[in-house]
């Protein structure tokens, strides 16, 4: 006998610019609503850690395969009827297609917290990163830097553009985020 789950699962995006904190306000959305969190970093970090590092352009191969892995991931929870966290620096061109698919396929109840902050800012704490250390060397950051440059300074990415709710959080100044208020904020929006 075969059953089949009738309740709509939640997806909550968390997406943003590198350098917006959307790891950590992933991380601490998935603890307070004690939701499965999938990162594109994190898969990536794992196929580093599995087949090696070396440039950029290998960076960018397993940074492709890290996306095909976390929609696969995802697919697979929604069939399920899981609700979930879903996290990267998802791009409208390139994803929303993607998990435009998967909404009305799945018909999952969205919503896109969109990590935002001054582009200047972004630009400092990347260097800062990089001189620290403190990712996976595989990312090569140092040969990303003038690279990402230009896409850190806008300080945003555009939405998504699914179905469901939007919540925008400004990281300039981490001191200023009220983490509470945006947990309350997102229970009110995924009951």
């Amino acid at each position: 006998m075969t059953t089949r789950c009738t309740h709509r699962p939640r997806l909550i995006l968390i997406t943003g610019l590198p350098c917006t904190g959307k790891t950590f306000i992933g991380r601490q959305v998935a603890k307070h609503f004690s939701l499965p969190y999938l990162h594109k970093d994190g898969i990536k970090e794992l196929l580093f850690d599995t087949l090696g590092w070396s440039d950029r352009a290998w960076s960018k191969k397993l940074g492709a395969a890290s996306y095909s892995l976390l929609f696969y991931f995802a697919e697979t929870l929604l069939a399920a009827g899981q609700s979930f966290i879903l996290e990267s620096n998802f791009s409208t061109e390139r994803d929303g297609p993607t998990l435009g698919a998967l909404q009305d396929r799945y018909g999952f109840r969205a919503v896109e917290i969109q990590c935002v902050a001054d582009g200047e800012v972004l630009v400092e704490r990347f260097r800062q990163r990089w001189e620290a250390g403190e990712r996976h060397p595989g990312h090569v950051d140092e040969e990303t830097y003038e690279e990402l440059r230009s896409t850190l300074l806008p300080g945003r990415l555009s939405p998504l553009g699914l179905k469901g709710e939007y919540l925008e959080v400004d990281t300039t100044d981490f001191k200023k985020v009220e983490v509470e208020g945006i947990l309350e904020t997102l229970g009110k929006m995924i009951l």
